[in-house]
């Protein structure tokens, strides 16, 4: 049977000798297929585009930088700033050297930037203008660091050419990426995913996925997340096609983009495509009951002859409302990072477009599930990827249990912490995702539920309700706080913030006696709404809490003083 790897075998032997090529490999085979297609675009309003032969020449003046400056195979990089050209040419340059890239989100606050480079054992950085000031390299030991913007020196495109100088390659199962968590305390957990981990599962995605070198994808969520990094860039790479970097997550921008670049792959969040589909029928509803009505019967009959007849009338029949939405040149649509309403997967299927969603974690590189176009099924999150082996640990009678996973996408482990490591594999090496769900006869996968504690919000930002719940240490007023998330809405599945509080009993008796007056339910709540206010201010966008509430009674803790997370019901 015929795979969407086949034409490496042309390859395998002369430009790669492993089972498979690692990315600097990888890229060097696109660059030889497709030497003249555009590869990184992006619009400054005006379109300015590098091919795959301009690419590989800038990266490795990268390289070839990094490697003067004795940065090579073993070695890590840290790479921070907001998507663009240079953020890729920077991730490239770092692998053609041989040495190991570690993304940092851009949007972390100071003291978390400075944990993660800390922990990632950096020898240089590549950061853009926003932070170029404030990141100071001498101060953790590093050999250099370089712009992605024009505006600092030296800058990324204007390396001082170097004598060439042997790099030692990477091989397949040396580290590409460490992906780390924020957090301010402790040691942040890095994922470790090998050249293998990423180009492995880039390919086995493509078996549930058709993508050809005429797609443009669209890169706007943060690409240092692994997400964007696998399923809009790796994969990009891999086939030839060209990726447009997004510079803004405004809705009117968003659209003006898809329009100028024809975008043909679309890949976000729940948050996002259900503003795009509410703008949408907004639209057709502006035209009166009689319209809207109709358009949606046309909708449900394009949904069923796409279902059962596998044939797509949508694209035809709504084809001035799909340019109107600038989606006309959409091809596939793929959401992830979080749950999505079953109904909006249907809806935008009804209207001709090719939507789907998956599933997976940074620690699987990520992508462990997705749905084919051609036999989708709305409510699950996508048929499991070939050539890997998942399993559900400890089923119940109706088969549901802890989603495991085997496979060449699974991490090699978190840096430097073996025992955490340990704890998400099971005796026989399966992977615990800590989510719960179930596998239906034909393979596809249905989640039910987290394990874990992590809150994954409408926008597909991952929480941790622990870092939340530390900032509220310093205030007396508080004797306990549990962060969890809440369901925004039922029709999208999506979670909010909330934060259960349990007032200090004995600071506000201290209150009465101090200030004369009483201390009733008003008061209480008056300050407690101005404690989260005050957290909030120091919360990232995606943390903040958007509502608290107030206890009667202490929540049940361990003897060490633990709140049982899970026996809390109010």
């Amino acid at each position: 049977m015929n795979t969407p790897w086949d034409f490496l075998d042309e390859y395998r032997g002369t430009m790669f000798s492993g089972e498979w090529p690692t990315l600097p490999e990888l890229f060097r085979i696109t660059a030889k297929r497709f030497p003249d297609r555009a590869c990184l675009t992006v619009y400054e309003p005006d379109r300015v585009s590098l091919t795959y032969a301009e690419t590989l020449a800038v990266v490795e003046k990268v390289s070839g930088y990094l490697a003067s400056i004795g940065v090579g195979r073993g070695d890590k990089v840290a790479v921070t700033g907001k998507n663009s050209p240079e953020w890729a040419v920077a991730y490239l340059g770092v692998l053609f050297s041989g040495a190991t890239v570690s993304p940092i989100d851009y949007q972390l606050h100071a003291d978390e930037t400075d944990n993660l480079l800390r922990a990632s054992d950096s020898k240089a950085i590549f950061v853009d203008e926003e932070k170029f000031d404030q990141i100071d390299e001498k101060s953790y030991g590093m050999k250099a660091k370089i712009s992605l913007s024009r505006n600092r020196s030296p800058f990324i495109y204007s390396l001082p050419a170097v004598p060439s100088r042997p790099v030692e390659a990477s091989t397949m199962d040396d580290l590409a990426a460490i992906l780390f968590t924020s957090g301010t305390t402790g040691t942040p957990k890095g994922v470790m995913l090998t050249h293998k981990n990423l180009v492995a599962d880039c390919f086995l995605a493509q078996y549930n996925l058709n993508i050809h070198e005429t797609d443009v994808f669209y890169a706007l969520l943060p690409i240092h997340h692994s997400y964007t990094m696998l399923a809009v860039f790796i994969e990009t790479l891999s086939v030839g096609a060209e990726v447009v970097f997004g510079k803004r997550m405004v809705t009117k921008q968003i659209l003006k983009d898809l329009k100028e670049a024809r975008i043909t792959m679309f890949l976000g969040v729940p948050l996002l495509f259900n503003k795009v589909l509410n703008g949408i029928l907004k639209g057709i509803r502006e035209k009166g009951i009689l319209v809207y009505g109709l358009i949606r019967f046309m909708m449900s009959v394009s949904g069923f002859i796409k279902k059962v007849f596998r044939v797509n009338p949508g694209k035809r029949m709504f084809g001035s409302i799909l340019d109107k939405a600038s989606l006309g040149t959409i091809r596939i649509c793929i959401s992830g990072g979080g749950p999505l309403a079953p109904s909006i997967f249907r809806q935008y299927n009804e209207l001709g477009i090719d939507f789907v969603q998956g599933y997976g974690l940074t620690e699987t590189s990520p992508i462990i599930a997705l749905n084919p176009t051609e036999h989708y099924k709305e409510t699950s999150v996508g048929r499991v990827l070939p050539d890997m082996e998942m399993k559900i640990l400890d089923p119940d009678e109706r088969g549901v249990g802890e989603v495991i996973v085997k496979g060449p996408m699974v991490m090699k482990g978190y840096y430097r912490m073996e025992e955490e490591t340990r704890k998400v594999f099971t005796d026989d090496g399966f992977f615990r995702t800590g989510d719960v769900g179930y596998l239906d006869a034909e393979n596809y996968l249905y989640l039910t539920g987290r394990a874990k504690n992590l809150i994954v919000t409408e926008g597909g930002k991952n929480v941790y309700p622990e870092e939340i719940e530390d900032s509220f240490q310093l205030y007396p007023e508080i004797e306990q706080v549990l962060v969890r998330g809440f369901i925004l809405e039922k029709k999208t599945r999506s979670e909010g913030i909330e934060a259960l509080v349990y007032p200090s009993a004995d600071f506000f008796k201290d209150f009465e006696k101090k200030s004369g007056k009483p201390s009733d339910a008003l008061v209480v709540e008056e300050r407690i709404d101005e404690i989260v206010d005050e957290v909030n201010t120091g919360l990232l966008p995606y943390q903040k809490i958007a509502r608290f509430k107030i206890l009667s009674e202490p929540l049940e803790e361990t003897t060490t003083k633990k709140i049982k997370r899970f026996t809390v019901k109010e």
